[in-house]
Formats: C-alpha cells, structure tokens, sequence
C-alpha cells in the first residue's frame, strides 16, 4: 500500500516540479523512478533491494508475473488513444510543406539512419535495431511546449516545432507499433508467408476495430444514449474494450486499434470532442505519472551498465548531432527558412513520452520471447529520451541567441475579440508591419478574420490556457476588445503576466465612461470609449485616418477634438518609424511633436 501510494504522490510531486520550473514532466519522472529503483537498489539500500520494486524474481513486487505488463498496455492504449483524438485532417493540409516533410522525409531519416548506426555500432539485429529506430522517431508536445515556452522566437519556427511534435506523436507510435509487430510475427526467422498474413491479420482487425467501435460511440454519444455524468467512464471503457477484442481476434493488433480510433473519433462530429479530451488528458497526466515512475523503477542496474560504453555516446552523438540535422535540412530544403532557423530547428528535438512507454512494453514483451538483444531497447532508448531532454532544456536558449533566432524584444500584438472594429484595427496593425493575433469564442468573427487573412483562432479564454502556445511566445502587447466587461476584466487579470510584457490594456466600462471613474488611464485602450462608442464609430465609417502633428499643443488638441466633436477614436501614434499605443505613447518621454496620429472613424477634414 506505501508503495501504490508513493507512486502517486511522487507522481504528481514531478508533474507540479516540471510545471514550476517549466521543464518536461518526463525529466523528473524518469529521475525520481531511477532513484528509488535502480540508483536505490545499488547505493542506497542496505539490503540492495529497490524502494519501489514493480517486479521481484518475477513472481513478487506490486505487480507480480505479467501485471506489470498488463497495466503497461493499457495506459499505453490510453494514451495512444488521447493522441489519436488530437490529430486532425486539417492541421496535416494547413501546417505547410515543411511540416508534411518532417513527418514523412524526417521520420524515414530517422528510421534507417538510427536503425544502421545501432546496427553497426552495438552489432544488434536488424530487427532490434529497427525497432530502436522506429521508437525515437517520436517527439512530442509534452516535452518540446515546456522546453520552448520561454524562448522568444519567429512564429515560423514555433509553429514547426509545436506541430511536428503533435503530429508525429500518433504518427510514430503507429510507425512504432507496426514495426514492433512485423518483427513479432516474423519470428527472428525471415519474413514467411505466414508471418506476412499475420501481419495482414494485425492490420485488418487494429483498423477495423478502431473505426467501428469509433463510430459506433459516436452515435451512442451523439444520441444522447448515455447520461452525461457517465459519458467519460463510458469513453474509457470503450478504449479499454477496444484495446482487449482486438488483442483476442488478432495478438498485438491492440494499439493500433486504439490510435485509429481516436483518430477517427478526432476527425468525426462527436459533440462532447472537447469534454472527452479535457478528462482524457487529466487521466494521461496520471497515468504517465505512474507509468514512468514505474517503468524507471523496473530498470535494473545491469541494464543501465549496458549503456557504460562509449558505444553509447557515439550513437547519443550521431543521432543527435548528425542524422537530426540531416532529417531537419532534406525536409526544409526550397523552402523559406533561413540556415540559422534550420540549424536551431536541428538543435530542439526531445524525444517524449510515447517513445519511453512504448519502449519498456516492447523491451519487457521480447526479453519474455527470448529474443537476442532486447535487453538493450529499453535503455537505449530511455537514454535517447533523458539525453536529448535533458540537452535541449538545458541549452535551447542559449543556441537560440548564438545562431541568431532569439527575439530581443516581443511585439507582436495579442487581441482579445475579433468583432468588426477588432479586424480593422488588427488589419491596419499588419499592414504596418505587425504581427496580429485575434482570439475570439465567436466561431463566426474567427471564420471572418481568416477569410481577411487575419492570423485568429477560435478560443475561449475561460474554458482554455494559452500560456502553453508557444507559437504565442513573440507576444508582448495584450488588448481585451470583447463586447463583455467580464471577459475583458479576465484577459487582464489571467494573460497578462504572460502576454503584456510591453503593456496590457481593456476598452473601458460603461459605468467607469458614465461615471468618469478613470483611475489609471495606462490600462485602458482609449480611456474615454467602451465597446458601444468603438461599434458606433465603426458604423459610422468603418476606416482609419491618418493626421500629421507638428507640436504638443496640436497633438492636444487633436485628441481633444477627436473625443468631443468628431466623436472619432484615437488608436496609435506613429513617430520615428515607430508605432505606440496612445497610453504607451503618453506615458513615454517621446516628444508631442513631428507625429501621425491614427484614429478610427469619421474623418477629421470632413469636419472643417
């Protein structure tokens, strides 16, 4: 019992020390399981035995025989499963050639090189070798979002970084389990015909039984045949269902199955998508919490004395330092990256979650079937996934300053509310060389900014956290726009911190316009206008001026007349190239003087 509970508690321990120190969950997991395995077993104990023993002389431990196994395949399924749900259709068409290419161009470079280097240089099998290969093919966004999170860069690289690690994530466990399961029914004897029906076997039942049981959960779901309160313990059940008939009608069909499935339920119109992938994602960060505390655990010292050669530092390197590099240049070869960008794009690569896992399910399952070599698949590549985090944690910033990539000052500009006056004001702002990014919860004012090309998303700022987008990390100017006081007053007290590191500001209230109950004119947009006088100056004439100041007095003026008489909004001050928001511009030591002022509704020339 101390021990179940001590695997949760450090667990979670971990998880809340990774998100302190915004690091991969993984590095503290895997450390700590080392520990009271191990490290715990070899130096620390008296009696040599582990402080968490998952196996003992195969029959004792917390899970005796095969229960570790067991447990091991069903939080893999479940989490192949949550990853299946996030890859969709559409994100694989729009995220560019670039992207398509590292998925496909850069996971075959991975594959065959890893998979000849380990061949070639610890004389494994080409079988295990492959494996090997096909295991590390996998990133993902659990461990790239925390390594990137607070490193200023282009949004062309984040956005690279963020969507090769989600998509390869589903996509290389495939690759992972295909491969695991050509190898098993091969038999380490050749490729027979019967070995090639099973493998045919496996195909047709993990794909058949993946899209029929998604769609027939969709229609329970979607017909409400289910109460609500026991729509997520049905899902689950479901996926667990799923992973164990297709195990019975075809052995190790089981997780392909489950990635099919989310993958179809993912890209079909199930109702509750975003329900069931909020409990799915807490129940992963659980189940990871244990699995790899576990699967540290489990590793014995011999096995870690296997990688104390320098074998192991030549394939850590080559795998690294050169077919990385290799896969990152042929992927973005023609395309419009610059060579600093593609070499910090080589540099970021740490293999995640998935791989680990997967690793110990296939290394624990051959070492049971005797097969030659398997001993080295866990810990090569737990050392590949330590080592590459571990690396690039530690030294992503600093690369990112030495090539040239590391933004010195964040001005991009995040607007809250994507109304008709949002759109105008972000289009003006990126024909002057901005970069914009609308977020709204209005799927209609989102539909109309990206048909504008306006760079927007659909989000609700109560229901999500944007502080884990890294494609966001070049923000540093935050407006809350919305037609809701409530929603605005949140964009400030919750994203500010993270996105207004050169100023944050809010329209104001009705009641503080009515009232005059203005105490610090720094946070707002324009201190005398709220959302209803925004939308009438819009209605009235949906443009925005331009007007020369030549000195202080005029620019007063201006902005006096601009309130009172044209009833016309000031946005932004343009002096010496630059471009300042008027309270930023107030509170600066700039000069009133030789400027553009730039305002929002009927023209001041048509009022002389």
């Amino acid at each position: 019992m101390l021990e179940l509970a001590g695997i949760i508690i450090l667990g979670i321990l971990a998880q809340w020390v990774a998100w302190k120190f915004k690091i991969p969950a993984i590095l503290p997991l895997i450390l700590i399981g080392l520990l009271v395995g191990p490290i715990a077993a070899a130096y620390l104990s008296e009696d040599g035995s582990k402080w968490i023993e998952p196996i003992w002389n195969g029959e004792k431990g917390l899970f005796p025989g095969d229960g570790l196994y067991y447990f091991v395949s069903l939080a893999i399924s479940i989490i192949l499963f949550e990853g299946g749900l996030t890859l969709k259709r559409d994100e694989i068409k729009n995220v560019g050639p670039v992207i398509t290419k590292l998925i496909t161009l850069g996971s075959a470079v991975t594959f065959f090189g890893a998979g000849i280097i380990a061949h070639l240089i610890f004389n494994l099998s080409w079988e295990i070798s492959f494996l090997f290969s096909g295991l590390i093919i996998v990133t993902g966004p659990t461990v790239i979002t925390p390594i990137l999170r607070n490193i200023p860069l282009k949004k062309d690289i984040s956005t690279v970084l963020k969507w090769e690690g989600i998509l390869i994530d589903p996509i290389g466990a495939l690759v992972a389990v295909l491969v695991f399961e050509f190898i098993s029914v091969g038999g380490g004897g050749g490729f027979t015909k019967t070995a090639l029906m099973e493998f045919g076997k496996i195909l047709l039942f993990g794909t058949s039984f993946g899209f029929t049981f998604a769609h027939a959960l969709a229609y329970v779901i979607n017909k409400k045949m289910v109460p609500h309160y026991l729509l997520n313990v049905v899902s689950l059940s479901t996926v667990l269902l799923v992973f164990v008939e297709s195990e019975i009608f075809a052995h190790e069909s089981g997780l392909l199955a489950v990635v099919v499935m989310g993958m179809v339920l993912g890209n079909g119109k199930l109702k509750s998508l975003k329900e069931l992938l909020y409990f799915k994602e807490s129940l992963s960060v659980l189940l990871i919490s244990i699995l790899f505390i576990l699967l540290s655990a489990n590793i014995n010292i011999e096995d870690l004395m296997l990688l104390y050669t320098w074998k192991t530092a030549a394939l850590f390197g080559i795998v690294v330092f050169v077919i990385r590099p290799i896969a990152v240049f042929l992927s973005t070869y023609n395309s419009n990256l610059k060579l600093n960008e593609k070499l910090f794009i080589s540099w970021v690569g740490p293999r995640g979650i998935v791989a680990a896992g997967i690793a110990s399910l296939f290394g624990s399952k051959l070492l049971k079937e005797g097969v030659q070599g398997a001993e080295y698949i866990t810990p090569l590549v737990f050392m590949i996934v330590l080592g590459t985090v571990l690396l690039n944690a530690t030294t992503a910033r600093l690369v990112a300053r030495l090539v040239g990539v590391f933004l010195k000052s964040s001005n991009a500009i995040l607007i809250v509310g994507a109304s008709s006056p949002s759109r105008l004001i972000a289009q003006y702002l990126k024909n002057n060389d901005k970069r914009v990014v609308l977020i709204d919860s209005n799927k209609n004012f989102i539909d109309k900014a990206l048909k504008s090309d306006l760079e927007a998303f659909n989000f609700d700022v109560y229901e999500n956290d944007l502080s884990d987008n890294i494609e966001l990390n070049d923000v540093g100017y935050l407006i809350a726009m919305t037609g809701s006081e409530s929603v605005n007053q949140h964009v400030m007290n919750n994203l500010s911190d993270s996105f207004g590191e050169h100023g944050s500001y809010r329209l104001a209230t009705s009641q503080e316009i009515l009232d005059y109950d203005i105490e610090d004119d720094n946070v707002y947009f324009t201190p005398k206008d709220d959302y209803i006088n925004l939308s009438e100056a819009y209605r009235d004439n949906p443009k925005i001026y331009e007007v020369d100041i030549a000195n202080e007095d005029e620019y007063n003026s201006m902005i006096s007349k601009l309130f009172n008489e044209v009833k016309s909004i000031p946005l932004f001050v343009k002096k010496d190239k630059n471009l300042y928001f008027i309270p930023e511009f107030e509170k600066s030591e700039q000069l009133k003087q030789n400027c553009t002022l730039i305002y929002l509704g009927k023209n001041v020339k048509d009022t002389l």
